[in-house]
């Protein structure tokens, strides 16, 4: 047992947690079948567009304590998180070797899966995000809630399709959140921070080295599977159709930030677009993007 498992443990007894939660079932475990994922994700679509239309002649709400509170949830909780998994992929690295803790069907392990579940789970509790910005009025845009509303759908193709590089993505994401719930954790409060821009470049690089793990991965599958002959490292276990799903997916957060980022940082000083803070940026003509 390692360290921070122990002081989970200590909290929450294993024992005392249903079979369902801390693993996942498909259909018995919550939110784990595509009515009820379709019907949330469409939930959260039409609560934001009529509650923009409710705050359209009333005042903004400030809700700065609140929001506050909401961001270091998230930065807190995704560094624990980030923790948790750490430690586990180091104990399955050390007993079976770098390509089989990412490739091999015994590298998604029991504590991982709950882990994703947990991080599956915050991803709807993320959808505040999009309400603090309504109920705020600031400017929503097409990637904020497209970010948003896909992730959700992306955990949870992910965990039905039990992806074994899955902890590389998760991961990843957890360590941008930390620092991103962070700013607008500090931010909200009147701090100020030179480097905002690193944040978006940050999360570039992420899509990146997801991309790069995807495709790699999806290489050593198909290769195994259809053309052995072919140089390769082995077999990469999971559901074919949630790999390319989430290279899909990946590829198109990739060109929608890189775009955010160019039209940003990199335009001409008399068309660049005003930020306000890392969380929403103004563009001319009055759109915003949130970056996630």
């Amino acid at each position: 047992m390692t360290p921070f498992s122990d002081l989970l443990l200590s909290i929450v007894p294993a024992d005392s947690i249903p079979a369902h939660l801390k693993s996942y079932i498909p259909g018995v475990s919550p939110f784990s079948t595509w009515p009820v994922v379709s019907t949330l994700i469409a939930f959260y679509l039409v609560s934001i567009l009529t509650t923009r239309e409710f705050m359209k002649n009333r005042p903004s709400l400030k809700l700065q304590t609140l929001f506050r509170f909401h961001n270091v949830l998230l930065s807190t909780g995704s560094l624990v998180l980030l923790l948790l998994i750490a430690e586990e992929v180091v104990s399955v690295w050390m007993e079976v070797g770098t390509y089989d803790s990412m490739c091999a069907p015994s590298s998604w392990t029991d504590k991982l899966e709950f882990y994703y579940i947990v991080n599956y789970y915050f991803k709807y509790y993320e959808f505040l995000d999009t309400l603090f910005l309504v109920l705020k009025k600031k400017p929503l845009t097409f990637l904020h809630v497209f970010h948003h509303a896909s992730t959700v759908l992306l955990a949870f193709v992910q965990l039905n399709g039990k992806l074994s590089p899955s902890w590389t993505v998760v991961s990843i994401n957890l360590l941008v959140h930390v620092v991103m719930y962070y700013y607008y954790y500090a931010t909200a409060g009147g701090a100020k921070f030179w480097w905002k821009k690193y944040l978006t470049a940050m999360q570039i690089i992420q899509f990146i080295i997801d991309l790069f793990i995807f495709y790699f991965g999806l290489y050593q599958h198909y290769v195994h599977k259809y053309f052995p002959a072919l140089p390769h490292f082995g077999d990469c276990s999971g559901s074919e159709p949630a790999a390319l799903f989430g290279c899909a997916l990946l590829t198109s957060y990739l060109m929608l930030f890189v775009d955010f980022y160019m039209r940003t940082y990199s335009t001409t000083p008399s068309s660049k677009v005003k930020t306000n803070g890392v969380g929403q940026t103004v563009v001319p003509n009055g759109i915003s993007h949130m970056k996630h």
